[in-house]
C-alpha cells in the first residue's frame, strides 16, 4: 500500500492533482486508514501511471477517462482507442502545422529588425501593431 506521498514521488504526480483525478473518477477513490490517510494499491499506482503518461503525451482528461472506460473492460474492441489516438495525433500534427507557420511569422518580423533603431520605427512593433504587415495568415 502506498500513501499519496508515495504515490506522488513514484509517479511524479502531485498530490493535488492525484486528489484531482480522483475527484474525476479517474483514479479510484483510495482507501482510508483509521487515521483518515489515502492509501492506494497496485492497481492505483499503475492507474496513476496511464494517466500521467496520457497527459504527457497530451490527451485530454475526456479522451483519458474514455480509454480508462475500454482499459476497464478488456472484452471490448481497442477500435475506440484506436480512433482516440488517431483524433489526438490528427490535433497534433494540426498545431505543428500552425506552428511551423508562426515560426516562419515571427522569424520574418524579427529579421525586419537589427534592434538598433529607435521604438518608433521598430519593425517589430509595427508588425504587432498592423496585421496586414505579416506576410501570412497565422
Amino acid at each position: 500500500m502506498f500513501s499519496i506521498g508515495e504515490l506522488s514521488k513514484r509517479t511524479k504526480v502531485k498530490v493535488p492533482t492525484i486528489r484531482y483525478y480522483e475527484e474525476m473518477g479517474l483514479l479510484a477513490e483510495a482507501e482510508r486508514t483509521r487515521g483518515n490517510q489515502r492509501r492506494y494499491d497496485k492497481a492505483g499506482l499503475e492507474r496513476l501511471s496511464f494517466i500521467r503518461h496520457a497527459r504527457d503525451l497530451g490527451f485530454s482528461i475526456e479522451a483519458i477517462s474514455s480509454l480508462i472506460e475500454l482499459q476497464d473492460h478488456p472484452d471490448r474492441s481497442c477500435s475506440a482507442a484506436s480512433k482516440i489516438a488517431s483524433s489526438h495525433l490528427a490535433d497534433v500534427r494540426d498545431k505543428i502545422k500552425r506552428l511551423k507557420l508562426l515560426e516562419k511569422e515571427l522569424s520574418r518580423i524579427s529579421s525586419g529588425c537589427d534592434g538598433n533603431g529607435l521604438s518608433e520605427n521598430c519593425y517589430v512593433l509595427a508588425s504587432l501593431a498592423d496585421h496586414d504587415l505579416c506576410s501570412i495568415e497565422h
